[in-house]
């Protein structure tokens, strides 16, 4: 590190930097050194109210001797070259989901951080959450018994309806886009998948923009996915741009085991409820293991890779995990393109618990 304090710069200033900068200006140990966008005014709106400097590109940014991680929340299709550039100019860096948007790319990020002594880390970090490490403590402490079925519901309804510019959404779809939150979570707590069986279609293909303009959407949003671990547990992914999480009752993600289920009402937030339902009583409610934050923590990974860094530790939301959710991704893909289940090869540690969650 630089000095007492990590410095950070974000790159890309879209919506959510501003929840990033949120979180990182409450941190004492962290300071936002300055921010870059392809729109000037908007790196100078996120910088200026932090005391910032606003860059001029990225080379700007690598330059910095003040910048010890890069915090990327650019868009989609451009993840895989800012990080590339980012680890080859020695900086740390954690980006938004996903990694990348193929396997090969992820896999090469990966090597590159790794050959270069760098942390790479990657949202989505929900599962650093109050609820999701409660469920998680739970699941290594058998409370639901030996779990065997996985259901993992991703309802994200129709982004024109709210959003401006959808199409970067439709583009990715809600496989790359959202499906990765609970791809996160249940590989943090079984490990490495192995293989993908996955099918796909476009529902209602004809959308209405905000402005009432007409678009087409031609990359498929409902994937449904079935995703085996070690010891035959099963994943049943579904993924969905058409119905909203507030439109259906199936939401959340449920741990489905011997002597009982676990539920856990969202995947997204910190703060949802959680319970047990044993087979023939009433569900009980879990109380979780410290007082939750409200809603999402959006920095807490970025922190947690600080504090790594200088505590000489790994950090939690790791670059070889979310390669190894690209590949998940990526085979889904490859599935519902040709009709045949994907092998899966990539492997990774899971993360360690939050020290209030051990």
């Amino acid at each position: 590190m630089t000095s007492d304090s990590t410095g950070v710069a974000i790159v890309g200033c879209g919506n959510i930097a501003t929840r990033y900068a949120a979180d990182l200006a409450r941190y004492p140990e962290m300071r936002l050194a300055g921010a870059h966008d392809v729109l000037p005014e908007r790196a100078e709106a996120l910088a200026a109210p932090h005391g910032g400097r606003v860059y001029g590109s990225l080379d700007e940014v690598v330059a910095d001797d003040a910048v010890d991680i890069v915090v990327n929340l650019t868009v989609h299709r451009a993840h895989y070259d800012v990080i590339r550039r980012c680890l080859e100019a020695g900086k740390h860096v954690h980006s938004e989901k996903p990694l990348a948007l193929t396997r090969e790319e992820a896999a090469d990020l990966v090597e590159i951080a790794e050959s270069r002594g760098l942390r790479l880390g990657c949202a989505p970090a929900t599962f650093l959450g109050e609820a999701q490490q409660t469920a998680l403590k739970l699941l290594r402490e058998g409370r639901v018994g030996p779990v065997r079925l996985v259901y993992a519901e991703v309802n994200w309804g129709r982004i024109e309806a709210w959003h401006p510019e959808p199409d970067g959404f439709y583009a990715v779809g809600p496989l790359f886009d959202v499906g990765v939150y609970p791809l996160t979570i249940v590989t943090a707590a079984l490990g490495p998948a192995r293989r993908v069986t996955a099918f796909a279609s476009v529902v209602h293909p004809r959308r209405r923009r905000l402005d009432g303009a007409e678009f087409t959407i031609t990359t498929p949003n409902y994937v449904v996915a079935n995703v085996e671990f070690d010891g035959g547990v099963l994943l049943r992914l579904t993924c969905c741009f058409y119905v909203g999480n507030d439109s259906t009752r199936q939401k959340g993600l449920e741990f489905h085991g011997d002597d009982g289920s676990l539920l856990l009402e969202s995947w997204h937030d910190f703060d949802p409820t959680l319970e047990v339902r044993a087979p023939g009583r009433d569900p009980e409610p879990i109380p979780l293991l410290r007082e939750p934050y409200r809603g999402v923590e959006w920095g807490r990974a970025v922190r947690d890779l600080a504090a790594a860094i200088r505590e000489g530790r790994p950090h939690r939301a790791t670059g070889r995990q979310a390669a190894h959710v690209v590949e998940i991704l990526c085979a889904a893909k490859e599935s519902y393109e040709n009709g045949k289940p994907v092998d899966l090869t990539s492997d990774f540690t899971p993360p360690a618990p939050m020290d209030w969650a051990v």
